[in-house]
């Protein structure tokens, strides 16, 4: 073989090589895309029994996937693929952190939903604070590679608590400095951390370094089911509650249509914004579904004034939906009584 072939043969073998890495090797940005849309059925039982009434409930989901630079350059192409930075996906967090996040989302919106089922079904509940759920840790704090995000905090010094506020209070009339001793939950197991307060930057008053959130369960003479597998985040609040409240009370919400939609849910049954509503249209046209439930949810004068195009959630379903052709009907929710009126309003299916 001649110095000439050799050559030939050496760069198609490179080129052979960069293209199996452009293929295959992940890059660090993500793909969303549509994902699942999963009847409710299936996730839920109320007093160990199934859904068997005609029509469907669904949660509607955004996929995510690593991206390879073929695949990233194939979202240029795809109206509804949306090519995302590491940071952009996990904010700084590290998988683990970030799927514990989402998992913690998952757990609020379905007591949430839960306790907002009970609520309009008029049965009796009761929500128990279990402590403070750390949402992120300051790396100057001196419990930084200690608790972890993730973890339940459950007392300071011994002393437990009935709410983050009593918490916040109770550190923050500490000094800067003092040494403390933190009871928490880790991955079901209760331990204990030493260390010093910090100054925080936001107010210079003492605290441990922790973003955090009230951590609460619901309880109620009522069996309530989900199992939501490897499903995160806060999206299905609203169609879990719809789901929970058909199982609840036996009505004939769904007259045998199948429903899909998304939507935040809180304690006073507001329906909130979310993100990716135009893959999980995309996902429920996809799926068969005939009604599509979006969040309607109120744009600030602040938000509108940081980005001028920004949309309602409603709207961006609309234009999601007018881009697929689709004949699925796109419902504005702004609270889950607006649900339950529309719902009120359908015929029974052919």
């Amino acid at each position: 073989m001649n110095l000439k072939s050799t050559i030939k043969y050496l760069l198609l073998f490179v080129l052979a090589l960069i293209i199996a890495a452009c293929a295959f090797l992940p890059i660090p940005y993500y793909i969303e895309q549509p994902g699942a849309t999963i009847d409710l059925k299936e996730l839920i039982t109320v007093n160990q029994k199934e859904d068997t009434s005609a029509g469907s409930f669904s949660l509607t989901s955004v996929g995510i996937r690593q991206a390879t630079v073929f695949t990233a350059i194939g979202t240029k192409f795809n109206e509804f693929q949306d090519l995302i930075s590491e940071e952009e996906l996990l904010g700084g967090a590290t998988d683990e952190e970030y799927n514990r996040i989402q998992r913690y989302y998952m757990e609020s919106s379905q007591n949430s939903a839960i306790e907002q089922a009970l609520k309009l079904a008029d049965l009796p509940y009761e929500m128990t604070y279990k402590g403070v759920y750390v949402m992120g840790i300051d790396p100057n704090s001196s419990f930084a590679g200690k608790i972890s995000v993730g973890d339940t905090v459950t007392a300071v010094n011994g002393k437990e608590f009935k709410s983050s506020q009593d918490f916040i209070d109770y550190v923050q009339s500490q000094t800067i400095g003092d040494e403390i001793t933190v009871t928490y939950l880790q991955d079901g197991e209760e331990k204990e951390a030493t260390g010093k307060l910090i100054e925080l930057e936001s107010n210079q008053k003492a605290g441990i370094g922790i973003s955090l959130v009230d951590h609460t369960e619901i309880t109620s003479d009522e069996e309530i089911v989900i199992d939501s597998g490897n499903i995160g985040g806060p999206s299905a609040g609203l169609m879990f509650t719809l789901e929970i409240y058909e199982q609840l009370t036996g009505d004939n919400l769904r007259k045998g249509h199948n429903i899909a939609g998304t939507g935040t849910i809180s304690a006073d049954g507001t329906v909130g914004r979310i993100g990716g509503i135009d893959k999980k249209v995309a996902s429920a046209s996809e799926s068969g579904a005939e009604i599509f439930f979006a969040p309607d949810d109120e744009i600030t004068d602040e938000e509108r004034e940081i980005d001028p195009s920004i949309k309602t959630n409603y709207e961006e379903a609309v234009a999601a939906a007018k881009k697929l052709d689709t004949d699925m009907k796109i419902v504005p929710i702004a609270n889950v009584q607006d649900a339950l009126d529309y719902l009120a309003t359908l015929k029974e299916a052919n």
